[in-house]
């Protein structure tokens, strides 16, 4: 199973023609852009590391890809998104965001059963990468 996160997650990987073609979506209606990375991207985990400051006035994709390619070059084993934020409202809104990179290796899911109360029987995710550290989960390398 493929982590699915953001805008085009049920898509092909982009390439960086697509990914220059949606930046430039963003500039051209004023939002900002920032890049962000991790090793745990659980939908519920909104808080990914930034590369760099939020951009701001910026005309042309050519610099967020720069930032992009440095943040893959840096990571290369971590998920890799980018996010626009619209402004237009008076708060800053992420009106847009999608996976640049993926690690090479996405070890997948298990599913958890839970006896509960009354025969209840619960279920649950857990993903086989939690397994190792922080920083290691999307090494290369063999996984349960």
């Amino acid at each position: 199973m493929r982590i699915t996160q953001g805008t085009f997650s049920m898509l092909p990987d982009l390439t960086d023609e697509e990914i220059c073609a949606q930046v430039q979506y963003c500039l051209d209606r004023g939002w900002a852009v920032s890049v962000e990375h991790t090793d745990d991207p659980h939908p519920r985990n909104t808080y990914w590391d930034m590369w760099g400051l939020p951009m701001f006035d910026l005309g042309a994709a050519a610099g967020v890809l720069a930032e992009v390619a440095a943040c893959r070059e840096a990571f290369s084993d971590r998920y890799v998104r980018v996010n626009a934020y619209d402004a237009s409202l008076g708060r800053q809104t992420v009106a847009l965001s999608f996976l640049v990179q993926r690690p090479t290796e996405e070890p997948g899911f298990r599913l958890e059963r839970a006896e509960g109360p009354d025969r209840r029987q619960g279920y649950g995710l857990h993903a086989y990468a939690a397994d190792r550290p922080v920083g290691e989960r999307y090494r290369t390398g063999r996984h349960p």
